[in-house]
């Protein structure tokens, strides 16, 4: 397993890290118990998951995906092996369940949030801690276009200054060892940036957007200040909610899995999207490639990628989806993927 240095933290990690997300919804237990045993064993040691996990969101099961990994940690040990990261949830997106709605970015709900990630991760303390969006209107989770509605809506937005502040605290403390932020922009990025070196406080280390055949809205202004700042990406929905896997194709449903399960997932299914997939299927087809192997490497092979983000609903998925980093794509698919992508860029940004 190859290792990155993340950021300008001192640490390295793998070039994959699993994410959790299903854990407590699609996975029980058990399944989860399996994934994380798997995962330590081929050198994944960098796991990811956030107070609002599992997906999708709802009070019956929230925090449940972090305390399946703390009952994994009671169990096992080995915390000292293992990099954790987790993410506070804004309140634009978490729901009235998580904290009773106490959600902005505040040195009180910052202290919160970590009290209860930290219990029900059984530990004390994080390894990576993030903003999991903006807590101000902005552009994420697929939205697109910045209008005078969302440069309006300015009421209740916890300054930066107060947040990196209350996050400095809590690295302090030994809390946590690290920050990162998540569905960020370049604003967001370099101000927080700014802030720190202007003020003396910690420096965010990685960010934490999506990225994939589909979505390569990362490369404009954000990869540069990958670059320029130190600054990785860890890249999450990389098989696009498993469309870039090829099991939806032909307008197939599969049983149990997530766009079957979960008809609201509907950010990959637009038209341009669905022309994109079978072009990069046929591509992958044409070079002996499954489509996985192809997205995931093309991801892998990226300056700006710290580490790729990876879930799986089955064992038999996680291991396709790590063996996928073993390639390296020549330079005739790299241009056949820059030739589909000319055609058709960021459907599903």
């Amino acid at each position: 397993m190859k290792l990155k240095a993340l950021g300008q933290s001192g640490i390295t990690v793998p070039e994959i890290c699993l994410g959790t997300m299903t854990f407590g919804e699609q996975n029980d237990q058990p399944q989860a118990f399996e994934q994380l045993n798997y995962a330590l064993d081929q050198g994944l040691y960098f796991w990811d998951t956030a107070e609002m996990y599992p997906v999708p969101p709802k009070s019956e099961t929230q925090g449940a995906t972090e305390t399946i990994i703390g009952n994994w940690i009671a169990q096992n040990g080995q915390r000292e092996q293992l990099l954790l990261a987790s993410k506070i949830a804004g309140p634009q997106q978490g729901g009235s369940h998580i904290r009773d709605g106490l959600t902005r970015f505040t040195e009180a709900e910052i202290s919160s949030a970590i009290d209860g990630s930290l219990q029900r991760l059984q530990t004390d303390y994080i390894d990576l801690y993030q903003l999991h969006w903006p807590q101000r209107p902005s552009n994420f989770f697929g939205v697109a276009g910045y209008g005078n509605h969302q440069a309006a809506q300015t009421d209740q937005i916890t300054p930066l200054a107060e947040t990196l502040m209350a996050l400095d605290k809590e690295v302090k403390k030994g809390r946590i060892r690290h920050i990162g932020l998540s569905n960020e922009t370049p604003w967001g990025t370099m101000k927080f940036l700014q802030l720190a070196e202007t003020l003396g406080l910690e420096k965010i280390v990685s960010v934490q957007n999506p990225y994939s055949l589909l979505n390569r809205s990362y490369e404009t202004g954000m990869s540069e200040i990958a670059h320029y700042e130190a600054i990785g990406l860890l890249a999450y929905s990389p098989l696009a909610f498993g469309w870039l896997t090829g099991k939806y194709r032909h307008g197939a449903r599969p049983e149990n899995s997530r766009i079957t399960l979960f008809s609201r997932f509907s950010r990959y299914s637009n038209p341009q999207s669905i022309w994109a997939i079978e072009q990069y299927a046929l591509l992958a087809e044409k070079h002996n490639l499954s489509l996985t192997q192809m997205a995931l490497a093309f991801i892998q092979q990226q300056f700006f990628v710290t580490s790729t983000i990876i879930g799986a609903t089955s064992l038999d998925q996680l291991k396709e989806n790590i063996q996928a980093f073993q390639l390296q794509l020549d330079e005739e698919v790299l241009k056949g993927i820059d030739e589909i992508h000319r055609q058709q860029p960021n459907p599903a940004p």
